[in-house]
């Protein structure tokens, strides 16, 4: 018995210096994603085993056009911009069973973040505790990294098509041009592949695509003038 009780202590010690060392390392990422880029990502070492490769180039938040901002910003998270990492009405509706996209459709952008940055992807056991270490994190970024620098990180590491990730491959891949270079309806267009990439193409264009980058863009002319939307993208 007294074995077994000190196999346990023993066990215990090591789950706490697991989770402390870990709880450090994110701490580390936290401070350091306020001004860079990830050297690679969970996701993206994903896309690197599966086959897939990795197209990626980082770009400053100056050289990612208004068009793209205010795109991500109409297709995936209209609240964005004021709300502080969470939409508490899109999660208060999905638990009552009103929303036919359920909890996984109420992610903002600082979600998003805080998953494609710290942590991983998936539906198997962990991904409750990829959940609950999702709640800190959001808040954190929120706090610390800012609004700009939340989209900007979002526009260079979330993946945009196979093995594509962030929005000056996908320009380059798509349209053979610089993210800066991309007109209105071609941000859209990239914009509207986000819920699953690998499925709803750019090129060649899917239906969906086709039909989302337009509600996209009826979007962007109905947000546009919002005064706290145009403080994050200009």
């Amino acid at each position: 018995m007294a074995q077994k009780a000190k196999k346990d202590r023993r066990w215990w010690r090591i789950t706490k210096k697991i989770f402390l060392y870990w709880g450090i390392f994110l701490l580390v990422l936290l401070v350091y994603g306020k001004w860079f880029n990830p050297p690679i990502t969970c996701m993206q070492l994903g896309s690197v085993f599966a086959g897939h490769g990795l197209s990626r180039t980082y770009i400053s938040n100056q050289m990612v056009p208004y068009n793209v901002k205010l795109a991500l910003i109409a297709s995936e998270d209209q609240g964005f911009a004021t709300h502080a990492g969470f939409d508490w009405e899109a999660i208060q509706k999905a638990l009552k069973g009103e929303s036919k996209l359920g909890l996984g459709g109420t992610s903002t952008i600082s979600q998003q973040v805080a998953k494609n940055y710290f942590l991983w992807h998936g539906w198997g056991p962990l991904r409750y505790v990829r959940k609950v270490l999702e709640f800190p994190l959001t808040k954190a970024i929120e706090l610390l990294w800012g609004k700009k620098r939340i989209l900007n990180c979002y526009l260079n590491i979330c993946e945009m098509g196979t093995g594509i990730y962030g929005i000056q491959a996908a320009a380059k891949n798509y349209f053979n041009k610089d993210a800066s270079q991309l007109t209105r309806t071609e941000a859209a267009q990239i914009i509207a592949c986000l819920p699953n990439p690998k499925i709803y193409k750019v090129k060649p264009m899917s239906k969906y695509v086709s039909k989302k980058s337009q509600w996209i863009l009826t979007q962007m002319t109905n947000i546009e003038n919002i005064d706290a939307i145009q403080a994050i993208i200009k």
